[in-house]
């Protein structure tokens, strides 16, 4: 059984890439908010304060995987 990830539309959003008005929608994947333009396919990530905060503790980090 396939689970069906809700998506909205922003209402007077502007693209950042295509300029297009009205075509950004937002959703949730595997607990990461999703933004997308369904117009130019800009898409955008926010992940959590805590994931951030984390990823800043130290220094000696490389990187962080963001398995998607």
């Amino acid at each position: 059984m396939t689970t069906k990830i809700k998506k909205r539309f922003i209402a007077g959003a502007t693209c950042p890439q295509c300029k297009s008005m009205d075509t950004l929608m937002l959703y949730f994947e595997n607990n990461v908010e999703k933004m997308e333009c369904i117009k130019c396919h800009y898409q955008q990530t926010q992940t959590n304060k805590e994931v951030k905060k984390a990823s800043h503790q130290s220094e000696n980090v490389i990187g962080v995987f963001k398995p998607e």
